[in-house]
């Protein structure tokens, strides 16, 4: 009996935490306060940035300003694979520091 008490609770932990490991989808709220983040940070200038570009920053960055696919209504960038870059600015995503401080701030989201 015990063993059979195990496996269903291992069952139970398993199956009941499935929905944990992933993140939801970053809402409009989320994407316009970190749009609105990035933007205030790259202002400021490099003294005072919490977030450094990535090597993955730079190559993004470069094939933004390369690319010429269209934005939405909005301005924000196509859709991304990764939720901490989902909703960025068109015109932010051409600039690794942007994309370090937006990727950030979505981080802190939880995203």
């Amino acid at each position: 009996m015990p063993l059979k008490f195990m496996s269903l609770l291992a069952a139970v932990v398993v199956f009941g935490s499935w929905g944990l490991g992933h993140a939801d989808v970053p809402s409009t709220e989320h994407i316009a306060a970190c749009n609105s983040e990035a933007q205030d940070a790259a202002s400021k200038g490099s003294a005072d940035r919490t977030a450094s570009p990535n090597t993955k920053d730079q190559s993004r960055a470069a094939e933004a300003r390369r690319d010429t696919a269209p934005s939405d209504a909005a301005g924000r960038a196509a859709r991304s694979s990764d939720p901490q870059l989902e909703g960025m600015d068109a015109e932010g995503a051409k600039d690794p520091l942007y994309q370090a401080d937006y990727r950030t701030c979505m981080r802190k989201a939880g995203f």
